[in-house]
């Protein structure tokens, strides 16, 4: 019986899903900007579509390597065509970027902080989670200036996700998740990059945990 236990336990259910992506920022003054991003995420085996995430934000720029936005996100949840029934998040962030070099390769560290009022089915739910996210873009080509304007790149990032106030109503631990992710993209100028690769999403719940093989296509503008 003990092992029959552990064994449930240490189950580990594996999903495959498409995540569509975007993401914007768009500079109002040397200080001031917008940030936006859109996605759309599949349920298993591209069943149907899951989740819908609109995420807005206002962005104070101290200088061209540190920055902080405040925002709201509104994040719908499916649950599918046998329930029928949807669930709403919303969410108000906080988050400070600051980028820092590798030799030659900038990376960017973002720190994010989440307050999440949860719909569920039985009652609504209030946490906050901290992110963790780390994201290099190296260009295949050598660059004659420091600036990366144009050319096909690699993208590494990762990010980690902690509950830090009412876990016990998640998932009853301090670790949510961690998202690994590697793509190739190709910057076709200043303002625009197109990607694709795969992210490796591992969840932890509270019996079982999900590691959710996803192949995402995102789309990145930039306009000052």
């Amino acid at each position: 019986m003990a092992l029959g236990v552990l064994s449930v336990k240490a189950q580990n259910v594996n999903q495959q899903s498409a995540w569509l992506a975007f993401f914007h920022s768009q500079k109002l003054s040397n200080k001031t900007g917008l940030h936006l991003d859109a996605q759309f995420r599949s349920a298993d085996d591209l069943a149907y579509v899951r989740n819908v995430l609109i995420r807005p934000g206002f962005t104070y720029f101290f200088d061209d390597k540190k920055n902080a936005t405040v925002g709201y996100a509104f994040i719908l949840t499916n649950l599918g065509p046998a329930i029928n029934n949807d669930l709403i998040e919303h969410r108000i962030w906080q988050q400070f970027i600051i980028t820092t070099p590798i030799g030659k390769i900038p990376l960017v560290n973002r720190f994010r902080l989440e307050q999440r009022f949860i719909e569920t089915n039985t009652s609504d739910i209030f946490s906050q989670r901290i992110r963790y996210f780390a994201r290099a873009v190296i260009p295949f080509k050598k660059q004659e200036t420091n600036k990366f304007s144009k050319g096909a790149f690699l993208a590494l990032q990762n990010e980690v996700f902690l509950n830090i106030q009412n876990k016990d109503l998640l998932n009853n631990k301090v670790f949510d998740q961690n998202r690994t992710y590697l793509a190739l993209g190709y910057r076709l100028n200043e303002s625009m990059d197109l990607e694709t690769g795969y992210l490796n999403q591992h969840i932890k719940g509270t019996a079982n945990s999900t590691t959710n093989h996803v192949l995402q296509l995102a789309l990145y503008t930039r306009f000052k």
